[in-house]
């Protein structure tokens, strides 16, 4: 079978498919990207370049779509390659976010087109009216409005799409709907696991262990999409309330959604100014490498994740898989996951207190909390194991499309 796989930050959300796909010998797969240092051997790999960056003088509703556009010219450069060297996928799976599946169907209109189709933007009902500690004015619902050509015209293009979560799925328009399949990338389960015996040494010296009071909080920026700003809050009674808790915070300071702050600033510089923190207790220890972050997971007793109505975390889940009590926002995604009191506990996203409170009765009822820890665990093997439920599941999509078949909606399987 020949597989190509279009994604501007290879392998992206294909990282688990690519590497299963690639153990088969009888497999051709090529990927087509951007220049990074992931490295995925057994495959063939072309990186592109964009022939122009955006004209600064683009109207800003417009730029997003002229960035889509110079991508999806440059990849199908590259497609045309392919073809006149006579080389024919049997499927195509590709992310369009970037605007990367715009041409692909003129270069190959007769190969059945896989989208990832992650999220569609909406000015009301989703992240851009939910917070108002950051309203948007009406010129950014314009924006956003225009902001989906690319979407739109890759979900007209593509044979069919999937999206990880049902949540995600809803955003996008009705008519669209029905050529959306949900399945989500899968969490290892295998490899996240829970560790009675882990142990983590920070940077300072300050050994940890899951007997420790450890409170975590992961995001890869810390940024107020994830509800860094209402964490920082809720940091500031945390301390005050647990005097011998420890709080290992996450994520670097970059911005991954939303808007930035002015002059350059970050969000933890400036959020830091407006709390009272135990400077001895509370560990800011940035991007960590990924066996790093297993490890702090497996001290938790408490891991707080928050989130806007978007794209859910996969550190959500993989912090279920490996045994954590996960304080979550009473949010759409999450709330797609974690049922309060069964497989974790639903906070207020807005409330700095009702988190401090969630956190509280977890170090006072460890017996009763004891059973969610289970149930989390088993939330994500029985619906999102990456080795018995999507995996085969993928394939499966992937085999049908090749044989000119309709996919179900749903291929969570056991569900």
């Amino acid at each position: 079978m020949r597989i190509l796989f279009i994604h501007q930050n290879c392998p992206g959300q294909y990282k688990h498919l690519v590497q299963h796909l690639r153990q088969d010998p009888k497999n051709e797969i090529v990927f087509i990207s951007k220049p990074n240092g992931n490295n995925v051997q057994g495959i063939r790999r072309i990186d592109y370049q964009l022939h122009r960056q955006v004209n600064p003088k683009t109207h800003h509703y417009l730029s997003s779509a002229e960035n889509g556009v110079l991508h999806g010219q440059a990849v199908a450069r590259v497609l045309m390659k392919l073809r006149d060297q006579g080389w024919r996928p049997d499927v195509i799976c590709a992310h369009p976010g970037w605007g990367e599946a715009l041409f692909v169907k003129d270069v190959y209109p007769d190969v059945p087109l896989l989208g990832f189709f992650e999220f569609f933007y909406r000015a009301t009902g989703a992240d851009c009216d939910f917070d108002p500690e950051y309203p948007n004015s009406m010129d950014d619902h314009f924006r956003l409005r225009v902001k989906n050509t690319v979407n739109l015209l890759s979900l007209d293009a593509c044979d069919w799409g999937m999206s990880p979560t049902f949540w995600q799925r809803s955003v996008h328009p009705d008519v669209y709907k029905d050529r959306i399949s949900v399945v989500h990338d899968g969490v290892d389960t295998d490899l996240l696991v829970p560790r009675a015996d882990a142990r983590i040494v920070l940077p300072n010296g300050v050994s940890l262990t899951g007997k420790d009071e450890v409170v975590t909080y992961v995001s890869r920026n810390l940024e107020p999409y994830r509800g860094f700003h209402i964490y920082m809050k809720a940091l500031e009674e945390m301390c005050r309330r647990r005097p011998n808790a420890h709080f290992l915070v996450v994520g670097g300071d970059d911005v991954s959604y939303g808007r930035r702050l002015p002059d350059g600033k970050m969000y933890r510089e400036e959020l830091m100014k407006t709390v009272t923190l135990d400077k001895d207790r509370v560990h800011f220890v940035g991007r960590v490498p990924y066996d790093g972050f297993m490890k702090i997971l497996q001290v938790s007793q408490a891991h707080i994740y928050l989130t806007y109505p978007f794209v859910l975390s996969w550190s959500m889940m993989e912090a279920m898989s490996a045994g954590c009590l996960v304080i979550g926002s009473a949010t759409t995604p999450v709330q797609e996951v974690i049922e309060d009191g069964v497989n974790g506990l639903l906070a207020d996203f807005f409330s700095p207190s009702d988190i401090a409170d969630k956190v509280d009765a977890v170090f006072d009822h460890p017996d009763r909390m004891a059973a969610l820890r289970v149930a989390a665990r088993q939330t994500i093997i029985d619906r999102y194991d990456l080795k018995r439920i999507c995996l085969p599941a993928q394939l499966g999509l992937i085999d049908t499309l090749i044989k000119g078949g309709k996919p179900a909606i749903d291929l969570r399987l056991g569900v």
